[in-house]
């Protein structure tokens, strides 16, 4: 009987590395500077999942479909007060007989695209 003082494998060199030259000082801001980016897409991917997954906890407080009109409409106000004052304009100039004109053509409308 032998004694196996030797591997049966073979020797294989470890890999070398490509030793790549140091980046210059230009390069090294480049490099710098693309690193703070993924970190910062890093961080706005983990702030959208977190604020993504407390509003799917919560669908309730985050004004989700199963509200009613009003509820919707008081949450729009409140997140949009520039768009609601624009439209506030416009009802007044426009006046009450076109507003309810208007409002016989449209609210059929809408009606049947809420179906």
């Amino acid at each position: 009987m032998s004694t196996p003082s030797t591997s049966s494998r073979p020797v294989v060199p470890e890999p070398t590395r490509s030793v790549l030259p140091a980046p210059t000082a230009q390069q090294q801001r480049i490099l710098d500077r693309i690193a703070l980016q993924r970190e910062r897409l890093r961080t706005r991917r983990a702030a959208r999942a977190q604020a993504q997954a407390l509003a799917d906890s919560q669908p309730a407080a985050a004004g989700g479909t199963e509200d009613s009109l009003a509820l919707r409409a008081a949450g729009f106000a409140r997140e949009h007060p520039m768009a609601v004052a624009a439209i506030a304009g416009v009802a007044v100039v426009a006046g009450p007989r076109r507003l309810i004109r208007w409002a016989g053509i449209l609210l059929p409308m809408l009606l049947r695209l809420r179906r």
